[in-house]
């Protein structure tokens, strides 16, 4: 019987040799920038990818503009994305007014591209996009299901 233990601890041995100099695969990473428009008194927004909230953005005149890096998931080259938010505009009567946006797509390869967070059509459309090569995004027009108000 000690052969046979002698030989289970050896293969266990030659596994975890063979799992110890095996590279581990590296997941990708972009960057994605969100800032104020000039008629921004402040806005709160979170990003979503692949439905898992990745980073939270505050901005306000003090903070106009805030970039985040985002790992994606190994072995994925397309992620789902969702944008929720709080926008929060000075109107030209000088009233504030609150404007609660969303917009979903999907991310094309984004490994190693400068995403933008955009809003558009008087804060009605909340979407990213690259400025350098339009295919990284599809945009998915209305509203995401995934920044929907919970209804209890």
């Amino acid at each position: 019987m000690k052969p046979v233990v002698y030989l289970r601890r050896g293969l266990a041995l030659a596994m975890l040799g063979l799992v110890a100099t095996a590279s581990p695969v590296m997941a990708g990473t972009f960057d994605v920038t969100d800032g104020c428009a000039s008629d921004e008194i402040s806005e709160v927004s979170r990003l979503y990818i692949d439905e898992r909230l990745v980073a939270t953005f505050q901005l306000d005149p003090r903070h106009p503009e805030h970039t985040v890096n985002v790992e994606t998931p190994v072995g994925r080259v397309n992620h789902s994305y969702a944008l929720c938010g709080e926008i929060t505009i000075r109107l030209p009567s000088g009233k504030a007014e609150t404007h609660e946006v969303s917009g979903e797509g999907v991310l094309h390869a984004p490994n190693g591209h400068h995403l933008v967070a955009l809003g558009a059509k008087n804060f009605t459309e909340f979407y990213l996009d690259d400025p350098d090569d339009p295919t990284v995004v599809e945009h998915y027009p209305g509203r995401s299901s995934l920044c929907a108000a919970p209804t209890s």
